[in-house]
């Protein structure tokens, strides 16, 4: 039918444009989101730090190591997720 040949052809042109589109991420901005989302992380995990111990030197001390191992997990996990095509 006519009609099943324009929805085809239209969808034929969503596929095309949507393998056109870039998408994979720079380095760079895994680094940034990394970044922007261990800061949101660290304040929580030192509110709730402080909320259990009661100190706040404590709580800096977790925060200050936990942002920086997070850091690189993030960024190792948005590099693996990156390479993988599923639903990409």
């Amino acid at each position: 039918m006519i009609l099943d040949q324009i929805f085809v052809s239209n969808k034929q042109k969503q596929e095309e444009n949507f393998e056109q589109v870039q998408t994979s991420e720079k380095p760079i901005r895994s680094v940034v989101k990394a970044i922007s989302w261990r800061i949101i992380g660290t304040i929580d995990t030192m509110v709730i730090s402080w909320f259990i111990t009661g100190e706040l030197t404590m709580a800096i001390s977790i925060g200050s190591i936990e942002v920086i191992t997070k850091m690189i997990l993030y960024f190792g996990h948005e590099r693996v997720w990156n390479l993988i095509k599923w639903r990409k």
